[in-house]
């Protein structure tokens, strides 16, 4: 008999940095998928829900908050996400159908992809147990939007400082 299991390959890329490629599909093992290797990791992704326009709405990420290893304050795990925040890294999901995951082949376990969900961190929060990321689709459907961002003087110049502000 053929079993099935459902799992997930992240990808998370920062910018100008090296790719970071992670598992929940097979528990303590590396799976090889698309001739990339990804290590297992413990972390949730919410799915993904589309309206009938074919929005793509925000989708989440959690990790497990765990301690960092001098201080047991999980520094280390927080610092990564508000990097993550700050420079806005693209993390791609594949959601998966893995055929016989229980076999010791995992390595050469077939993959089937369900759906691919492309987002970019805009949002995050984090407690003592977990840390959850925002993601945003990157292009809209329909209205090719990209992500929201924050207004900074960078971005668009000079702020007013009052709150007497009209648009024209």
């Amino acid at each position: 008999m053929t079993s099935f299991a459902f799992g997930h390959a992240l990808r998370i890329k920062p910018k100008n940095t090296i790719n970071y490629r992670f598992q929940i599909s097979l528990i303590c093992m590396q799976l090889t998928y698309h001739g990339e290797v990804y290590s297992f990791v413990l972390f949730s992704f919410s799915g993904v829900t589309v309206n009938r326009t074919g929005d793509g709405l925000e989708a989440t990420i959690v990790f497990p908050n765990e301690a960092g290893e001098k201080d047991k304050t999980g520094r280390l795990a927080r610092n990564w996400a508000v990097e993550a925040l700050e420079k806005s890294w693209i993390m791609e999901v594949d959601v998966l159908i893995i055929e016989d995951p229980d076999s010791d082949t995992g390595l050469s376990a077939t993959h089937s992809v369900v759906h691919t969900y492309v987002g970019q961190v805009t949002g995050g929060q984090w407690d003592n147990v977990s840390i959850n990321l925002e993601l945003s689709t990157v292009l809209d459907a329909v209205g090719t939007d990209v992500p929201r961002r924050a207004l900074t003087k960078s971005n668009v110049g000079n702020l007013p400082i009052s709150s007497n502000v009209r648009l024209r």
